[in-house]
């Protein structure tokens, strides 16, 4: 089946700085997929070369089979929601919906007929009278999103739709929007600098780092098995653990003082050479755990109580980790100073060499 969005060779320039470098992507029809990295990535510009709103330096753009690389907007057939709401402050909420609707030359009775429908979708019904301003954020982002998917496009662009919003406000409406996209099927691209959001709602992530894609690949795989020391350090908590090679070829490593026997070294490791190794902090248990082969000794130095998990930073000596442990009410958990070992299995220690 062919890629229902493909992106070839995109490079985009603003002078001499080049923000986006020979990018290369394809989405099958239907697929949820974040664009995430930091401010600056490049991220927002691909999503604005694939709307129309910035022509690209090089590449191309295709959607269903069709080149829409020098397209006006207006002639792409796709929806986006931006960053601020973006409504009309003059139009009440269906005159918003019914928009692009009317411009479309959509007949009066059919629009008013497909804003009620929009309005059931996103959760407003019989909120067509009324303005932007006598709505909270989260309902005005909703009918950005019902604006943008009216027209029924064939892709819907979302330019981090969530950020102006609450913490609380956004998780809500993350899910909303995620169910939103399944029921009608539509592929959808997300922009978003939010690791949770990207994670929780993607069938794919694509992370960006300084204008290239560092990784593309399903959340799990993100989080799992990192492609690049940024994509590890970007995406979720990582520990970082400096050793030293005891023995390349039994690949021993000495962690201030104990002695680790890793399921592999990579190739030209040197015996005393410094090695980086890195482990989430979920990877790690408090004393003796059934599946590991590992365990180290240190003193607790810091103790956060976050509800429902406590995370502990432990010194092995010069080296300080933090791992996560669930709080259970009916024992008190470590105090600061004490003694304790933690273990974890060798499989789980990573080694990033780029």
């Amino acid at each position: 089946m062919a890629p229902f969005l493909r992106v070839e060779n995109l490079v985009k320039s603003f002078g001499t700085t080049t923000v986006v470098k020979g990018v290369n992507f394809a989405f099958n029809k239907g697929e949820f997929v974040s664009l995430l990295g930091p401010s600056g990535c490049g991220k927002t510009t691909i999503l604005r070369m694939i709307a129309g709103f910035e022509n690209p330096t090089s590449g191309s753009i295709t959607v269903d089979g069709q080149d829409i690389t020098n397209l006006k907007p207006n002639q792409r057939q796709l929806g986006m929601v931006f960053q601020a709401y973006a409504l009309f402050p003059n139009l009440n909420v269906g005159d918003n919906i019914a928009f692009g609707l009317k411009i479309a030359g959509m007949p009066a009775d059919q629009r008013r007929a497909r804003v009620e429908e929009m309005l059931k979708l996103i959760g407003l019904p019989g909120f067509e009278k009324r303005y932007p301003y006598e709505m909270s954020g989260g309902q005005q982002q909703r009918v950005a999103l019902a604006r943008a998917i009216a027209p029924r496009p064939r892709m819907l662009l979302l330019d981090e739709p969530l950020s102006a919003l609450d913490a609380k406000i956004r998780v809500s409406l993350r899910e909303e929007i995620r169910a939103i996209q399944l029921d009608l099927g539509i592929t959808t691209i997300f922009v978003t600098h939010d690791q949770e959001e990207a994670l929780s709602i993607s069938d794919r992530v694509v992370v960006m780092n300084a204008g290239n894609i560092d990784q593309l690949g399903a959340p799990h795989e993100i989080y799992n098995k990192p492609a690049t020391r940024f994509v590890a350090t970007f995406v979720g908590h990582l520990n970082t653990i400096e050793a030293t090679v005891v023995s390349a070829s039994k690949h021993q490593v000495n962690i201030d003082g104990q002695i680790v026997t890793l399921p592999s070294l990579p190739d030209g490791a040197v015996t005393n050479a410094p090695i980086s190794l890195t482990l989430r902090p979920e990877v790690l248990s408090v004393g003796e755990r059934a599946g590991s082969d590992i365990t180290l000794t240190g003193t607790v130095s810091d103790v956060t109580f976050l509800g429902s998990v406590i995370r502990l930073r432990v010194a092995l000596g010069k080296n300080i980790i933090s791992l996560d442990t669930f709080n259970d009410q009916r024992t008190a958990p470590p105090a600061r100073g004490d003694a304790i070992t933690v273990s974890l299995a060798s499989k789980d220690l990573l080694i990033l060499e780029n």
